[in-house]
């Protein structure tokens, strides 16, 4: 264990505390406001819920609830231990491919900024394709499935990363250290935690316009149908905006999925998907069916 503390770096060894101290302030924050019931939307249509409508819904958080925060931590706990399980087999894969390089702009003088922007493209990537396929969607789900939207919910990480750490392979082969890469993503998924919040409503128009902010994550959160695969940017909401998948937060966000699971068991938020898919590969008939259940859109469903 002293080795592996040893190994974390000061932001790693920052995060923990700040997390603590940022979650209080923000519940602190969100105390004394005016705030909407879980499950307030449960009955809308989706009617109700999409359309484009001027001015935006005033933003009404939920706040916090002690089972759900719980879990989120839980979640985190459990991401942090597949992490370190799986760190040195990732960091060998990683070695191999910057020794098979096709550049080396990531040894040129300013690469961490090249490095940043490069993991931020590929994130892009990462985060839509698991959104558009069911069995990387199996891994994705656990941070989606919460009803409730707080600093906590940027914790709910899941345990099964294995399945899409390939996503980022060009960057070894463009000739970026492990170190590097690794430090490029540390900061983009730190970014990442502060948007997940209802105690900022929008950020300045210029911000707004190229970064990606906690109106926009709040929208990706969103299981109406308007927010459903929109805004898969980490820090630059600019890859929504080319590649067509941005939405503006408008309508009040109802947290969660479609189907919400509701549940505070850390087992099933991981692998409750992975349950469901076994369940309709084996039930499919034919070969393509089974495989279309497993690498088709979540909800993919034979032809009739």
């Amino acid at each position: 264990m002293n080795k592996i503390v040893r190994k974390l770096d000061l932001v790693d060894k920052a995060s923990l505390p700040l997390f603590a101290v940022t979650m209080l302030a923000e519940h602190v924050a969100l105390r004394n406001r005016p705030k909407r019931s879980l499950g307030d939307l449960y009955d809308a249509d989706d009617e109700a819920l999409s359309g484009l409508q001027l001015p935006p819904d005033v933003l009404v958080p939920l706040g916090y609830e002690r089972k759900d925060t719980v879990a989120n931590l839980s979640m985190l706990a459990g991401n942090i231990a597949f992490g370190l399980a799986t760190a040195a087999a990732f960091s060998r894969f990683d070695r191999l491919l910057f020794r098979h390089r096709v550049s080396n702009i990531g040894s040129r003088r300013g690469s961490i900024v090249s490095a940043m922007v490069l993991w931020d493209f590929l994130y892009y990537w990462d985060h839509r394709w698991m959104h558009e396929v069911r069995l990387l969607w199996a891994n994705h789900v656990t941070h989606h499935s919460g009803e409730r939207y707080n600093l906590s919910t940027a914790l709910r990480q899941p345990w099964s990363g294995f399945l899409t750490f390939w996503v980022f392979a060009p960057m070894s082969l463009l000739g970026f250290p492990t170190a590097k890469t690794l430090k490029a993503g540390q900061l983009n998924l730190l970014y990442q935690y502060w948007i997940h919040t209802e105690a900022i409503d929008r950020m300045p128009r210029p911000i707004e316009q190229v970064f990606n902010t906690p109106s926009h994550h709040r929208a990706h959160h969103g299981a109406n149908r308007q927010y459903l695969d929109k805004n898969y940017g980490g820090i630059l909401i600019v890859w929504d905006k080319l590649f067509g998948t941005f939405e503006p937060e408008v309508r009040r966000v109802k947290y969660g999925l479609t189907k919400n699971i509701r549940t505070y068991n850390p087992l099933r938020i991981a692998y409750h998907e992975m349950a469901d898919i076994a369940r309709d590969a084996k039930a499919a008939r034919g070969l393509r069916n089974k495989l279309g259940y497993v690498f088709g859109h979540p909800g993919w469903k034979p032809a009739a």
